[in-house]
């Protein structure tokens, strides 16, 4: 007994060592594409709806920018004030946008190469509460829940950049609110951020703010390392006044834009799935032909995000396995376009950290990661269909955005991973098991994940260990971060210099420094 404790020890200790980036079993992109919800002709059927959407329908309350550069590429404008994109104007963006996008970090190792069926997770959300399990209450989300998620969400592997989790309820005015939740994402993360503005000016203050933290105008445009999350339409097929100034001065600024369309099936999409997935697409698309006809080229994200209503209520559904069928046909489309590509899944219906959140967010998310969508969004802490976010629930969907870039990684077959010469040594050396291999330890950690947080003890392990809950764990981990980690990659003097030309909310304490 005592030499299988020390064995089972020794594997575990190995099992915990730090693996060399280049030998963990998954990464950043790995590619997906495996899963197609659409058949050939079903994708050719879709492509046809989406370009009959834009040249017959068209959108209505495009801005005169809009409309003026628009028209300059192609684009027609009606009698009826709407704005028609046919097939060839389209064709003609899709020959000149860029179709493969570097989303920058502040810190170079969190670069994310977006192209083909390359797999990336990412937070998101506008939640107005903040889910807290310690007290089993919702309350109003505030300027430090950002900061804090930032934070988390910096030390988690899996969750490969930062999208703002909340608003800022304790911020009033919008300006300020909107700097704030820049800053504090900022503050709190080395990955790549996203964020959204109410308003072009507000995200022009912010882009200076983002010079000083890059080092200059010309840093900043050689390395954006965040990028605006923009609702350019309100479904179905309108266009937004302020969004399409956003979008002007993103593009013009240097700033990668997301070009979000989040139409609900049965309310401002159709109930039948096949045609919220075309108007998704048709939405984006137009978004694209814009983008292209500022500044050929501008980096940019196809946002398909199309959520699922409950018809019985007509209450959203994150959760639902048509969520998750939606959005991995979005994905699919993505990839026939050869568009970098995002979408929404891992969003749960449920309130708090149990077994249907876990089970809602697990299966939309495999579904999307093995669909290929090149980032996909809300994938961590949101619950209430997006009501709600979570902290401690970032660690513990960490575990599961790990397990599903796993799976989407897929089996590598060849003549090593077939082990023909290992198994014949183990039945014909009369060994009788693999445990001994050299092979086995070789790959128990290039081959197999495992959790961080997840329980895998035997019933009496668990007993002997105190029968540990998966949520208290997440709690005491999360209590450990927040109070010991404070990332430092923004230098005192560029804070300091932020704060003296920006509204600012949080004192410099709350962010481990001095006054």
């Amino acid at each position: 007994m005592a030499r299988r404790s020390n064995a089972r020890q020794a594997k575990i200790a190995l099992r915990k060592a730090a693996l060399a980036e280049d030998l963990k079993p998954v990464h950043p992109g790995e590619s997906g594409g495996q899963y197609k919800p659409l058949a050939d002709t079903d994708v050719g059927q879709i492509e046809a709806t989406i370009f009959r959407i834009l040249e017959e329908v068209g959108f209505a309350d495009a801005t005169e920018h809009c409309i003026e550069t628009c028209r300059s590429v192609g684009a027609t404008y009606g009698e009826d004030k709407r704005l028609r994109f046919p097939r060839a104007v389209v064709e003609d963006t899709l020959g000149k946008c860029q179709r493969e996008l570097t989303l920058h970090g502040q810190d170079p190792r969190h670069d994310l190469q977006l192209s083909g069926s390359r797999v990336h997770f990412s937070t998101a959300g506008a939640a107005v509460m903040i889910a807290d399990p310690i007290n089993n209450e919702y309350r109003e989300t505030r300027a430090q829940d950002l900061y804090d998620m930032a934070r988390i969400a910096d030390r988690c592997e899996h969750i490969h950049m930062f999208q703002r989790t909340c608003v800022l309820r304790d911020i009033t005015d919008n300006r300020a609110m909107d700097i704030n939740t820049a800053y504090n994402a900022v503050m709190g993360t080395t990955k790549h951020i996203g964020s959204s503005w109410t308003e072009g000016h507000h995200l022009e203050a912010t882009l200076k703010m983002l010079h000083l933290v890059a080092g200059g105008e010309d840093k900043w445009r050689e390395r954006p390392f965040m990028s605006i999350s923009c609702c350019h339409v309100v479904p179905p097929m309108k266009f937004t006044e302020e969004a399409l100034g956003c979008i002007k001065i993103a593009v013009e600024g240097g700033m990668p834009v997301l070009l979000l369309s989040a139409g609900q099936s049965g309310a401002t999409a159709p109930a039948c799935l096949a045609g919220a997935v075309a108007q998704a697409w048709a939405e984006c698309l137009g978004g694209l032909v814009y983008v292209n006809a500022i500044k050929p080229g501008a980096p940019a994200i196809l946002g398909t995000w199309p959520f699922v209503s409950d018809l019985r209520t007509g209450a959203m559904s994150g959760g639902s396995p048509e969520q998750a069928i939606l959005s991995s046909a979005c994905a699919q489309m993505g990839n026939y376009f050869n568009l970098p590509t995002g979408t929404a899944c891992g969003m749960t219906d449920s309130k708090f950290p149990d077994f249907q959140g876990g089970a809602e967010r697990a299966y939309t998310l495999a579904c999307a990661a093995t669909a290929g969508a090149n980032i996909i969004y809300e994938a961590a802490g949101m619950y209430a269909s997006l009501l709600g976010a979570c902290p401690e629930s970032l660690l513990m969907d960490n575990d599961v955005l790990g397990a599903a870039l796993r799976i989407t990684r897929g089996i590598e077959v060849n003549e090593r991973t077939l082990s023909f010469d290992v198994l014949q040594d183990v039945c014909l050396g009369n060994k009788g098991h693999y445990l001994g291999s050299g092979q086995t330890l070789e790959v128990m950690q290039t081959e197999y994940l495992y959790p961080e947080l997840g329980d895998r003890l035997s019933p009496n392990q668990w007993v002997e260990q105190g029968k540990p809950v998966l949520l208290d764990k997440a709690i005491a981990r999360k209590q450990e971060i927040l109070g010991n980690y404070f990332p430092d990659h923004v230098s005192d003097e560029v804070d300091r210099q932020i704060r003296a030309e920006f509204p600012i909310f949080l004192p410099r304490e709350a962010f481990g420094r001095d006054a």
